[in-house]
């Protein structure tokens, strides 16, 4: 074996320098770019905003961000302190929890909305979306003016005089089908919120001819179920037995939307089930 000679040596040592300068200044440049384009989990969107995990409880010390978003029921239309059940839904989760931050962060409530409408905003307004996005609780109702005003074309509480049990029935499905992409939009905005959607009742349960229509209510909050129960963060609470035999008393004149002891009950049972 012939042995090295000192210039061939000299040329060896400096290809060598030479390839690690380089590679030094290639890994130097990809952790630059790492650092100013990063890319995946690296820096998301979702990074931005604390939210609770799939299923999270509010007592694992987060802060409470409620986001609330649908019809005329959310909005508290009926109660004249103007409360609704939203921000009695605050008050109680401050008194449950007084050590965190519980802040309503926006009520997108709309009188009159139906689900058509809402699935609508919640894929095209960015309000709606940011809205969602930085909340962890999602608080919702809708589907009342589906079953209702699509009857006749008029305000909730003139339909007693024409409510067409039959016709309901008829157009549940058609509803249930609206709300399903509801539901699935507001899964894709917000896959980790606690989503919590307030169940039907029937405001004319002490008509006696449109009693039956408490069947229907029931049909359509049993649906309702089965389809939030596909999502491990969604609940549905009922409210359908808090009115029957008590629409006197917590219904407003309007004989449809609570009045302040109404959306108080509706409060206490989102409070519970938010446990």
């Amino acid at each position: 074996m012939r042995p090295i000679s000192s210039g061939n040596l000299w040329k060896i040592i400096g290809i060598s320098s030479v390839l690690s300068t380089l590679l030094l200044i290639a890994g130097v440049g990809f952790a630059v770019k790492d650092t100013l384009y990063p890319k995946g989990e690296a820096f998301s969107e979702s990074a931005k905003v604390s939210v609770l995990p799939a299923g999270g409880e509010l007592s694992e010390g987060n802060d409470i961000v409620i986001t609330a978003i649908g019809d005329s029921l959310t909005k508290g239309t009926g109660d004249a302190s103007g409360e609704g059940y939203v921000k009695q839904v605050v008050a109680l989760l401050k008194q449950k929890y007084p050590g965190k931050s519980v802040r309503l962060n926006n009520n997108l409530a709309v009188n009159g909305l139906k689900s058509d409408r809402l699935e609508q905003l919640l894929e095209t307004d960015k309000g709606y979306s940011f809205a969602l996005k930085q909340a962890n609780v999602i608080v919702f109702t809708i589907g009342g003016n589906d079953l209702f005003q699509i009857l006749s074309g008029k305000s909730l509480g003139n339909l007693a005089n024409e409510l067409n049990l039959d016709k309901l029935k008829a157009e549940m499905p058609q509803g249930l089908n609206r709300l399903a992409q509801v539901v699935k939009r507001l899964h894709l905005i917000n896959p980790n919120a606690q989503v919590v959607y307030v169940g039907l009742y029937n405001p004319f349960y002490d008509i006696e001819e449109f009693r039956s229509g408490s069947l229907q209510i029931q049909q359509w909050n049993e649906r309702v179920y089965t389809l939030l129960h596909e999502y491990p963060n969604m609940t549905m609470v009922p409210t359908f037995d808090l009115f029957e035999n008590t629409i006197d008393r917590y219904l407003s004149s309007d004989h449809f939307h609570p009045n302040h002891a109404g959306y108080q009950q509706i409060a206490t049972r989102i409070v519970q089930s938010l446990e």
